[in-house]
């Protein structure tokens, strides 16, 4: 069967699923300070504003599916893709777009790894969330810089009655055992809200049809193990009807194993001590009288990790000596800091205009240290001045314009390997404009046109990337125009409707050039890359029993400088569910997803996959849920990377307490 031939089926089965479509859920309390809008419509307590256009997953969807962890939760979106890096860390595509260049925010407030821009999605747990907020291409200038291809911004939750809250256990395969709490507390002037989240597996296993090789002989994943803990706090003080002020306290801790490569050759022996992270942050609202509004974030964000390097399977030797392709010798530790804040001005005192300045800074500081003493310190600043103006051209017709201007100021720039000149300061300037169209009862039809930019990270610009490559510290910005047309609504009843067709050109974008100097590679700006796509989200009830559902996800990237491939991301992304209740407190849930090939190198293509998870659900009281469910029901065996394979057949079990 050829490749067209293939898409025409997945096509074909995408259509026959969106037939119905999942039965609009419940909307869970949402902290109303954690959002961000492009428009300053109200939102309404316990609801997240569709000003901005974006996706969402919200907190039935996870409980639903069972998405315990960041990355497995925005899998369920379409244009959103799963991937794995050569460190064994969850990463996220959307619509092509890695993690550096759609960042993520809790609240508002970016929480990406100073050094490298990326963070690592297994870590970061959903137990204590509201819902994931997913900006697609056109995003508020109140984000920030960076926000290349959008933004994913996790909402936490906020209390609404006097006492609430949610207790959970779990057992799984692997001897995966977990815990979560959440108890909250709104007394109208103040609330509280607490949260605690444990998790720990001694393995995952393998697919039966998993091939041994040297370094896996399959079953248990050699050196599979994880542990992640989290402790969140938020105090909330209300004292009146417009004026909010919170102060929230994160803090987790995780702990890995790094599986090697199933390929011999590029086997490493890693594990993650620790992997922690501690944030403080600040967010109020203040009404400064009938039209104008004070928005003030203000956080600290502390990132330790450090990770050890053995010379075999056994890890109790550590390497001596050497970096090369097998990693850092012993032990590197990892310190990185985040200090900043932003300030949001919003004023609706002329007729038909919302107006909106933003003004941020953001100081990051990142420092390494491992046993052959290579030591490096970069310190960044980062400023950026946003303007919107929402403009009311008829009742149910809003012009969003935006205009963004952004600077990067390297500070401190040190390694103890080599000299590495201060690179001069950039600056970026962006605009955006978008045409929504309210159909009374029907949704949303709109079209949007936006340029982002990307500052190079500082791994982007000094890293030795283990020795195979050399600095460039006067990399310069990536730069994208993202379009987009699309719609959001129930066009039928209770059907649910996303649609989108959206094309990016980006240029400048940063990309290896091998050979630079005899054996090495650097980063330079030489990448110009479209990318269209077309996305369709479907969801409806069947009956009184029945919810069924699904999206579609088309994706095709072209490399326009040279004939490098892009990697990690397939050309095409299927999902279906089915919900049926036979009785009244049963459920059932059956959740496939499909997924074309992708190039995981300029040389290894990945096959494509499809896999099915089943869940049972019981209530034996209205309160009370008792879970069993088996992932990937037909024990396949794929990989998201090559050399890193899935887990195979897997069964789990969990009970949760609402109250």
């Amino acid at each position: 069967m050829t490749q067209h031939q293939c898409l025409d089926r997945t096509i074909a089965l995408a259509l026959l699923g969106f037939a119905v479509g999942a039965q609009a859920e419940s909307k869970p309390p949402v902290y109303d300070l954690g959002v961000i809008n492009v428009t300053a419509a109200p939102v309404a307590l316990g609801a997240i504003g569709t000003d901005q256009v974006s996706s969402l997953v919200t907190l039935d969807d996870m409980h639903r599916f069972n998405r315990d962890n960041v990355g497995d939760a925005l899998d369920l979106l379409s244009g959103v893709t799963v991937s794995t890096n050569s460190r064994n860390e969850k990463t996220v595509f959307v619509r092509g777009f890695d993690s550096r260049q759609v960042p993520l925010f809790i609240d508002g407030i970016p929480v990406y790894v100073p050094y490298d821009g990326y963070v690592d999605f297994n870590r970061f747990t959903t137990a204590d969330l509201s819902a994931i907020q997913v900006a697609k291409g056109f995003s508020s200038v109140a984000y920030g810089p960076n926000a290349l291809g959008g933004a994913i911004n996790l909402i936490s939750r906020k209390p609404t009655a006097e006492l609430e809250g949610d207790v959970s256990i779990g057992f799984g395969d692997g001897t995966e055992r977990s815990a979560s709490a959440n108890v909250g507390s709104n007394q109208g002037l103040w609330y509280v809200q607490a949260g605690a989240s444990w998790i720990d597996s001694d393995f995952f296993r393998l697919s039966s049809d998993f091939t041994p090789t040297a370094t896996e002989d399959g079953g248990r994943r050699n050196n599979s193990d994880r542990s992640d803990d989290k402790l969140s706090l938020k105090v909330g003080l209300t004292p009146n009807a417009t004026d909010e002020y919170a102060l929230s306290y994160y803090r987790q801790n995780g702990e890995k194993g790094q599986p090697p490569s199933t390929d011999p050759a590029a086997a490493r022996y890693w594990r993650w001590p620790y992997w922690d992270k501690e944030s403080l942050y600040f967010i109020s609202n203040t009404a400064l009288g009938a039209s104008e509004s004070l928005k003030v974030r203000l956080y600290q964000d502390e990132y330790d990790n450090a990770v050890t390097s053995y010379t075999d399977e056994t890890y109790t030797k550590l390497r001596t000596s050497g970096r090369g392709n097998v990693g850092p010798a012993g032990k590197s530790v990892y310190n990185d800091r985040t200090l900043g804040g932003s300030v949001e001005l919003r004023s609706t005192r002329l007729s038909r205009h919302d107006i909106g300045l933003s003004v941020q800074l953001k100081q990051d500081d990142h420092e390494a240290d491992d046993t052959i003493r290579l030591t490096e310190h970069f310190e960044d600043t980062l400023t950026s001045v946003g303007l919107e103006d929402n403009v009311s051209l008829a009742k149910n017709l809003t012009l969003s314009l935006g205009a963004a201007w952004s600077e990067l100021q390297a500070d401190t720039v040190y390694k103890s390997s080599d000299p590495v000149p201060t690179p001069g300061v950039q600056s970026a300037t962006n605009g955006q404009g978008g045409l929504f169209w309210d159909l009374d009862r029907v949704g949303r039809l709109y079209a949007t046109v936006a340029t982002k930019s990307r500052f190079p990270t500082l791994k982007d610009r000094y890293s030795l990337r283990l020795g195979t490559a050399i600095p460039n510290p006067d990399l310069e910005m990536e730069r994208s125009i993202n379009y987009e047309i699309g719609y959001q609504g129930n066009p039928w009843g209770q059907i649910q409707v996303e649609s989108a067709v959206f094309l990016s050109d980006v240029t400048d974008l940063i990309q290896q050039v091998n050979n630079v100097v005899p054996g090495k590679y650097q980063m330079q700006n030489v990448g110009e890359v479209r990318i269209a796509g077309f996305e369709l989200d479907v969801a409806a009830p069947i009956g009184e029993r029945w919810e069924v559902g699904g999206n579609l996800t088309l994706l095709d990237r072209e490399n326009r400088s040279d004939n490098t491939r892009l990697t990690g991301v397939p050309d095409r992304k299927l999902t279906a569910h089915a919900t049926f209740r036979p009785a009244e407190r049963w459920e059932a849930v059956l959740f496939v997803e499909h997924e074309g090939p992708r190039w995981d190198s300029q040389t290894v293509e990945l096959d494509s996959y499809t896999t099915a998870n089943f869940k049972l659900a019981f209530k034996p009281v209205e309160a009370l849920v008792i879970e069993a469910r088996l992932d990937n029901l037909a024990d396949a065996d794929y990989a998201l990377a090559d050399g890193f394979p899935n887990p195979g057949r897997m069964w789990f079990v969990n009970a949760r307490y609402e109250f």
